[in-house]
Formats: C-alpha cells, sequence, structure tokens
C-alpha cells in the first residue's frame, strides 16, 4: 500500500533544461516516491502534465526526441512576439486526448502570468492545453495566450516554482529546478550576457520559494544549456535522474515519503 503521507512535486521552468524534471521524476519514482499533486511552470508544466497523464519519464522523453516541435510554430503577424504558440496544441492533442484537467491521472496545478493585471493565476480545472500553452508562452517570441477575455504569458515571469499551489494540501513538498547557473569566467558575447542574465532573475524567483520546500532538488551546471538546445534532451534527462540518485543518497530522509511495503 501506499504511505499515508501526500507528497507534492514543483516542477520550475527552463525550456528544454525541464527534460530534466523527467529524469528526476524517474529517480523518484525509483525509491518508490510518487506525488499526489503536481505543480509546474512552463516547460514544468509541459513536463508535469504529461507525467500525471499516466506516461512514464522514459516515454515523454521518447515523445520529445521524435517529435519536430517547431514545425508546429508558425510566424505571428503581430507587435507582441514572433511566433504563435496556438497550433502547438495540435500538438498537445495529439497526447492529451481528452484536453481536460479532470481526465489526468496525478491532480496538476499550471501556473501562467496574466500580463495585463500582473498576476499569477493558477489553472487546475477545465480545459488543459490552453493553460500549459500560456504557462511556456516566452513574453516576445511568442504572441500571448487569450483565455477568456485575459492575456497570458510564461508563468515563469512571476512564478517560476509555483509551491503555493500545494501548501496546506501536501505533507511535504518537492520542489525541482532545472536552471542552476555554473560560475562563468567569461561572459564572452551580448547573447550570453541577456541569457545569464536571465536566468539569474528566473532563480532569484525559484530560491526565494526555496524554503517553503521540504527537500529542494537542483542537477548542477544546467544553465550552461540553450533553452532550445533540444538534441541534449537525452543528456539533460541523464543528469537529472544522476542527481536524483545523489540526492536520495546524500539525504535519507526523503525516503520517509517512500511507498510502505505490506
Amino acid at each position: 500500500m501506499k504511505s499515508d503521507l501526500k507528497v507534492g512535486i514543483a516542477l520550475s521552468g527552463g525550456g528544454v533544461r525541464g527534460i530534466s524534471h523527467l529524469g528526476v521524476l524517474k529517480g523518484l519514482n525509483e525509491a518508490g516516491i510518487f506525488p499526489t499533486k503536481v505543480s509546474g511552470t512552463s516547460a514544468g508544466a509541459i513536463a508535469g502534465a504529461m507525467y500525471c497523464n499516466g506516461y512514464q519519464p522514459e516515454e515523454v522523453l521518447k515523445i520529445i526526441v521524435e517529435t519536430n516541435y517547431f514545425k508546429f510554430m508558425r510566424p505571428a503577424i503581430s507587435l507582441t512576439g514572433f511566433l504563435k504558440m496556438n497550433s502547438v496544441g495540435e500538438l498537445f492533442k495529439l497526447y492529451l486526448k481528452h484536453n481536460n484537467f479532470s481526465e489526468l491521472q496525478i491532480p496538476l496545478t499550471v501556473a501562467a502570468t496574466d500580463i495585463k493585471k500582473g498576476k499569477v493565476i493558477y489553472f487546475s480545472e477545465g480545459e488543459l492545453i490552453p493553460p500549459i500553452l500560456a504557462s511556456s508562452c516566452i513574453p516576445g517570441m511568442f504572441d500571448p495566450i487569450v483565455i477568456g477575455d485575459k492575456f497570458f504569458v510564461d508563468g515563469g515571469v512571476l512564478n517560476n516554482l509555483p509551491v503555493e499551489p500545494l501548501e496546506g494540501i501536501c505533507d511535504f513538498v518537492i520542489g525541482i529546478n532545472c536552471n542552476h547557473l555554473p560560475e562563468e569566467s567569461n561572459i564572452r558575447n551580448m547573447k550570453s550576457l541577456i541569457e545569464r542574465s536571465v536566468i539569474m532573475s528566473m532563480n532569484y524567483n525559484v530560491y526565494s520559494r526555496k524554503s517553503k520546500c521540504d527537500f529542494f532538488i537542483e542537477a548542477p551546471g544546467l544553465g550552461k544549456y540553450g533553452v532550445f538546445d533540444i538534441k541534449k534532451a537525452p543528456e539533460l534527462f541523464q543528469a537529472g535522474y544522476e542527481q536524483a540518485l545523489q540526492y536520495i543518497d546524500e539525504n535519507p530522509a526523503i525516503l520517509e515519503l517512500a511507498t510502505k511495503k505490506e
């Protein structure tokens, strides 16, 4: 039988680096640790939705590697973004056919930013795919996602580790961040300067919530990977998996959350 403890897992955003979440989930599952509720932002929302729908972490990795995600994007005739994400929804419909939070095997909450009101909105019921698109809509790159009469962009703008939806519901919260920055002795160009600054901002957002987590897992150095570097998917998955194993070994208290054997 399973432990009576309610375990929440919060997954950060981070573009393709979010694939490392799948490796961490694999490591936790092998140790008998399974969430009773998941929350996610951006890439964490995507990984969370697939996992909560019943796909095994390795299955999600296979889908990512074999799917040409970018062919589903379309140019945006707009002053607010270069690309439209709406057509990406067609891709998600292949794997999340029910398109509803209520049909997920594990409850999920997705964070997105209401760009006009400047506040975080948490989605946990109704249609599933539009909130996922909203949560992963990088400002400036993608046209905002319209849900009802509101305009949404990436949840990571205001909350890149949504632990709040787990508070008061879960006995323990595991936070997983995929953006750890290695030290850099030389900033090569403007592009690397901007990318590093953006990740620093994202991590400040994450680390301000670290104290809300009972356990916090962060594979080192993932900030060196580009947001769209999909060729590194297997490497990112393995990095997350290895870090999960190391974390469990160094923090055996987390095994108290594992499934109890009869």
